[in-house]
């Protein structure tokens, strides 16, 4: 699709700018850096994905700038060594997918291709809760146990104490839940979480 063509990224950090430019050079997908949300907004996309850093309350104001222009595009947030509690806030904030840096081409694209399928297929809030609902009641009642304390931020062991399950299940039982739903990463299984509405 066109959109996953056209990426805007936005980074303060200009070497890191430099080396997503690079990364992606040659993947088909054209890049137009920008340093913050205020340059962007002051040549904003018709279309196109946003590749944003998780910072300074980069995605609050897109989100914000979108919802006043009334042209939603996609937003990918990144940053290096996320948290669980970062990617919870981020999903929740309106990105709808996390990458963490440095990704090769290949994680980046295949990001935008379903960022881009999700934006033109589902279009509705209501239809993407339902979509990962289906992939979310694919688990056991205890995969989806461990999935809402992952998605809480606790440790495998943390997790073992509050099932009273060793540290060694919890991490079958978290290999099962990505494998089930699909889900390339935690970080993703964490989004379809909440989308699904399984943690707030």
């Amino acid at each position: 699709m066109a959109g996953s063509n056209s990426l805007m990224l936005i980074d303060s950090d200009v070497r890191r700018r430099a080396a997503v430019c690079h990364e992606l050079a040659g993947s088909g997908i054209h890049v137009e850096p920008f340093e913050d949300t205020v340059e962007i907004k002051q040549r904003w996309p018709r279309s196109g994905i946003i590749l944003v850093e998780d910072a300074d309350g980069n995605i609050p104001a897109l989100i914000e700038h979108m919802t006043e222009a009334g042209c939603w595009l996609p937003v990918i947030a990144f940053c290096e060594q996320p948290t669980t509690q970062r990617v919870v806030h981020a999903i929740m904030d309106g990105a709808v997918d996390y990458l963490e840096w440095p990704a090769c081409a290949s994680e980046i694209a295949a990001s935008l291709a379903e960022a881009d399928t999700n934006d033109a297929r589902i279009g509705s809030l209501r239809l993407r809760e339902a979509r990962a609902r289906s992939r979310v009641q694919k688990l056991t009642r205890r995969e989806r146990e461990v999935l809402a304390w992952v998605a809480g931020g606790l440790s495998n062991r943390l997790i073992g104490e509050q099932l009273a399950i060793s540290p060694r299940t919890v991490e079958i039982h978290r290999a099962n839940m990505l494998n089930k739903m699909g889900a390339r990463h935690t970080s993703e299984a964490i989004r379809i979480a909440i989308e699904a509405a399984l943690v707030a």
